[in-house]
């Protein structure tokens, strides 16, 4: 039976990192500390300064922002968040924009009143949005987390601090070390549904819901609808055709809100919409598929923690192999072959690269969920990579260690090549 501490300490988890926003998310977060900024300046900006970090920059040049009529750009989030955003929202923030703050927030670009300038940061997830009018400024600083705010400043005088050691990615739920694939899933196993229900009912129907705005076909290349109608039938098909149309949906525009995981929306999806597909396929009970969505919730979580919020490594890789997992996990698969499967993924795809937040990551999500079926299916025939093939470690959680530890600080440098060639 698991410590009744532990199962609190996994519920604190899924409800912090299982939210919902409107688009991706490093846009929608500078919209959000732009909104926040403008609420204490108590006056619209005339000017507006973002100092990005750049992983956000990288995450934000490419993708179309929910809500604005197809405006892209950090000026343009700034912009929206700024002028016609609420704070309150979160990070759905531009949920409430109307056609006069599109208006006025394209205007306001225009107008070449947001400026952009690089910040040298070794922390991935860093930007400070400054606003000012007149001789009033405000300017708030995030770090680590998309809504993590460590400082405010007002008319450079301290108005909200975080205290010292408290700034970190993951300092509301100190106790995630206890995360292990054997936890997670006596987690799944024993926590009461109505504990998870709810999380996972409003999971389910946001991501869902997009997933089949995306199957229209008018978002991007339309990769959903393709996959749908010219691969063969069948179930991987399927899960690869929602779970791609709900991504480039997204990464297009689309204003409907996803319940993210480890602060991306992509790996929300691809952890989540598989797994409701396959259930629904097979016509399986709605406990196993909370229990599922539990499972690969936490081993998303598990895994990014060990490779941070932004890197160079793709985050579909990590959602994908935690998907890939939970269907073996729903299939009454042993914790040897859940391990196998994780390891299968993890031998094959770990060197797929984030080059932003763009359409082409819902192709990255099918390919993706691809090798992880794969690997599902070889693990269920008792077949599995050997330890030591390449990256691999006796265990899967040192595999995974592995594999954050080359996203985290073996990829470094190539994410500074990713941006330097994406802004010449």
């Amino acid at each position: 039976m698991m410590e009744k501490r532990i199962e609190d300490s996994f519920i604190a988890i899924l409800k912090e990192e299982l939210i919902p926003a409107m688009g991706c998310t490093e846009p929608i977060a500078l919209a959000y500390a732009s909104a926040k900024a403008r609420e204490i300046l108590g006056a619209l900006p005339e000017k507006i300064v973002a100092k990005c970090s750049g992983n956000m920059i990288k995450n934000v040049r490419c993708v179309a922002i929910p809500n604005s009529g197809g405006m892209t750009g950090i000026e343009s989030a700034c912009a929206l968040g700024a002028i016609a955003g609420n704070a309150k929202a979160g990070m759905e923030v531009l949920k409430i924009v109307d056609d006069k703050g599109r208006k006025s927030a394209k205007n306001f670009v225009e107008e070449k009143r947001c400026r952009v300038e690089v910040l040298d940061s070794g922390i991935s997830l860093h930007f400070i949005v400054c606003l000012s009018a007149g001789a009033d400024s405000v300017s708030v600083e995030v770090r680590h987390g998309h809504t993590n705010i460590v400082q405010i400043l007002k008319n450079n005088q301290v108005y909200f601090e975080k205290s010292k050691g408290t700034e970190s990615e993951t300092d509301s739920c100190p106790e995630r070390a206890l995360l292990t694939v054997e936890r997670i899933k006596q987690f799944a196993d024993e926590v009461p549904i109505s504990r998870i229900k709810d999380l996972h009912d409003r999971q389910i129907k946001c991501n869902m819901d997009i997933a089949h705005e995306g199957m229209t076909g008018k978002y991007g290349l339309g990769i959903g609808k393709m996959l749908k109608e010219m691969y063969p039938d069948s179930v991987v098909s399927c899960m690869k055709s929602y779970a791609g149309a709900a991504s480039e949906a997204r990464m297009d525009g689309c204003d409907m809100p996803v319940v993210i995981n480890s602060g991306s929306g992509n790996q929300g999806i691809a952890s989540s919409v598989p797994i409701i597909v396959y259930a629904r396929e097979n016509k399986i009970p709605p406990e196993k598929l909370y229990r599922a969505l539990a499972f690969s919730s936490l081993l998303t979580i598990y895994q990014k923690e060990f490779i941070g919020k932004l890197s160079a490594f793709c985050g579909a890789v990590s959602a994908s192999c935690a998907a890939g997992a939970a269907i073996t996990y729903l299939e009454g698969g042993s914790i040897k072959q859940i391990k196998s499967t994780i390891d299968n993924t993890l031998a094959n795809i770990p060197g797929i690269l984030c080059d932003g937040a763009k359409i082409s990551c819902a192709a990255k999500i099918a390919s993706s969920l691809d090798a992880a079926m794969m690997a599902h299916y070889l693990a269920m025939n008792g077949r599995a990579y050997e330890a030591y093939t390449g990256i691999l470690r006796e265990e899967a959680g040192e595999t995974i260690r592995c594999v954050g530890y080359i996203g985290k600080v073996g990829m470094a440098q190539t994410d500074k090549e990713i941006l330097k060639m994406m802004l010449e």
